[in-house]
C-alpha cells in the first residue's frame, strides 16, 4: 500500500532506507520522546526496519521531491496495538526528523493515515497518545481531531527502561466525518474544484466514455463562459478539498458533482447536496447523470426523466429531484 498527500509519499520501509533512518533516528530529541531509544548505527537501523518497521500499515514518510524517508507513521490494528484493541479499532504512532519539525509534514501524514483507517479499512475508532511533557505531540493530536480520553500513570516503558505517564486520546469515525466542513467556494478555490472534477472523472467515469466523450468533458472544464455562471460548494477535510458540487442557479441544474475517491461511501456527497438545498429550498433540481453516478443520484431521490442519451461522446441520463 502506498498513500499520497500534497507533499508526501507514504510507502513501506525498505532495507535500503537504513542510512536515512539512522540519520534522523540517532538524534536524542526524536526517539525518547516517542518511547524508543536513539539508534546507534546504520546496522541498528537496518535491524529496526527488519523487525519493527516491516510490520503491516507502517509507512516511511517521504518527501515527493526526493523520495527519501524523513520520518515514520504507523497504524496498529486490533491485537497488534499496544492496548490489544478490538479489531474495529486502531492505534496511530508517528515521528519525524528534527530538520523537518514545524513544517506541518507529520500532521499531513497523520491525517492521511486517519483517512486510510476510516475510509479504506473502515475502522470505527483510532487511539493516539503522548507522554507527559511532549507538547508538540499533544498539539499535533489536537489539530488532527483527537480528544483527551484518559491518563495512564506509572507505566513501565520497556523500550526505554523507565516509568512514564501516558495521555491517551481518541478519535471516532463519526467524529471525523462530522468534522468535514461544507461551504461555498471562493473564486480562488474554483480551479482546485475543477482539478478535483477531472481527477475523479478520469478515475471513475472516463472508462464508461469514448475518447470523444472524455475530451468533451475536458473542454467543458476549460470553457470559461460556461463555468462563470456556476455557483460552487466544497467539502473539506481540514484544508483539503474532498468534494465539490456546482449548480447553475437560474436553471436549477447541477453541472458538476464529484467526491474524491478516498472519501467515497462516507456521506460526503449527501452532505454536499443537502447543503445546496439550504440555498435552493422548495425547488426542483435537475442534472445529467453519468452511468457511474446513477445509483447514487437515485439514492438521493432523483428520478429519470428520460433514458440514457449520448451527445458528443458524453453518456448521460436526465434526472430531476423534487422537494
Amino acid at each position: 500500500m502506498i498513500l499520497e498527500t500534497k507533499r508526501l509519499i507514504l510507502r513501506p520501509w525498505e532495507e535500503e532506507d537504513a542510512q536515512d533512518l539512522y540519520e534522523y533516528a540517532k538524534d536524542p530529541r526524536v526517539g525518547p520522546a516517542a518511547g524508543w531509544p536513539p539508534h546507534t548505527s546504520a546496522e541498528n537501523s537496518l535491524e529496526v526496519i527488519r523487525t519493527i518497521l516491516s510490520a503491516p500499515e507502517t509507512y516511511a514518510v517521504c518527501r515527493k521531491e526526493d523520495g527519501r524517508p524523513i520520518g515514520s507513521v504507523g497504524l496498529m490494528v486490533g491485537g497488534k496495538s499496544n492496548a490489544c484493541l478490538p479489531e474495529t479499532q486502531g492505534e496511530i504512532g508517528y515521528w519525524i526528523g528534527v530538520p523537518f519539525w514545524g513544517q506541518g509534514l507529520i500532521p499531513e501524514a497523520v491525517r492521511e493515515l486517519i483517512r486510510h483507517a476510516f475510509a479504506d479499512l473502515r475502522l470505527e475508532a483510532l487511539w493516539c497518545g503522548y507522554f507527559d511533557g511532549n507538547e508538540k505531540s499533544k498539539r499535533l493530536q489536537e489539530k488532527c481531531g483527537f480528544t483527551y480520553h484518559h491518563t495512564n500513570t506509572d507505566v513501565y516503558w520497556k523500550q526505554t527502561d523507565d516509568v512514564r505517564t501516558e495521555q491517551l486520546t481518541l478519535l471516532k469515525r463519526e467524529e471525523w466525518i462530522g468534522g468535514f466542513t461544507i461551504r461555498p467556494l471562493s473564486a480562488a478555490e474554483v480551479p482546485a474544484a475543477l482539478a478535483l472534477a477531472w481527477r475523479v472523472f478520469s478515475q471513475y467515469e472516463s472508462p464508461d466514455y469514448t475518447a470523444e466523450g472524455t475530451e468533451e468533458f475536458r473542454k467543458t472544464l476549460r470553457d470559461d463562459a460556461y463555468l462563470s455562471g456556476l455557483t460552487y460548494y466544497g467539502a473539506f477535510d481540514g484544508n483539503k478539498l474532498i468534494g465539490e458540487i456546482a449548480i447553475r442557479p437560474e436553471k436549477r441544474h447541477i453541472c458538476f458533482f464529484f467526491v474524491d475517491g478516498g472519501y467515497h461511501r462516507l456521506g460526503v456527497g449527501t452532505r454536499l447536496f443537502r447543503h445546496l438545498l439550504r440555498d435552493h429550498p422548495d425547488e426542483t433540481i435537475t442534472l445529467n447523470s453519468s452511468p457511474y453516478g446513477l445509483p447514487f443520484y437515485q439514492a438521493l431521490g432523483f428520478v429519470k426523466t428520460a433514458e440514457e442519451q449520448t451527445v458528443n461522446g458524453i453518456r448521460f441520463t436526465p434526472m430531476i429531484w423534487r422537494n
